[in-house]
């Protein structure tokens, strides 16, 4: 079960580094599917560190209460991800989906593998 958890958190985590800096190096692009998607591109950005982050916080887990925050904040960013390309059907909705399929993977694993005090 061990490494199962450090198989999907590290593939999780790798996809949302991805994500991050893609939205910093190729943001002319993202911009122009954020707008498809109908969000404003000024949090491009702010989600780029909000992944960032997360990412680090889930794999140093120091803290019990930012460890949970950390997966919240990931679970509704990548189901609104989801929602909104389903809405617009462009397909994009279920590389979402499987994320969101190995963030609550690596989030219950995670409680039972790496219990916080």
């Amino acid at each position: 079960m061990k490494y199962a958890y450090w198989i999907v958190t590290g593939l999780v985590s790798l996809i949302l580094l991805a994500s991050a800096g893609f939205y910093v190096f190729k943001n002319a692009q993202v911009s122009s599917e954020f707008v498809k998607l109908g969000f404003p591109t000024w949090v491009i950005y702010p989600l780029a560190f909000a992944k960032v982050a997360a990412v680090l916080v889930i794999l140093f887990r120091k803290n019990r209460s930012l460890t949970e925050w950390a997966y919240a904040g990931l679970f509704f960013d990548i189901l609104l991800a989801a929602i909104a390309h389903l809405t617009i059907a462009d397909g994009g909705q279920w590389t979402a989906v499987v994320a969101l399929f190995m963030l609550m993977t690596s989030y219950f694993l995670g409680k039972k593998v790496r219990p916080l005090g």
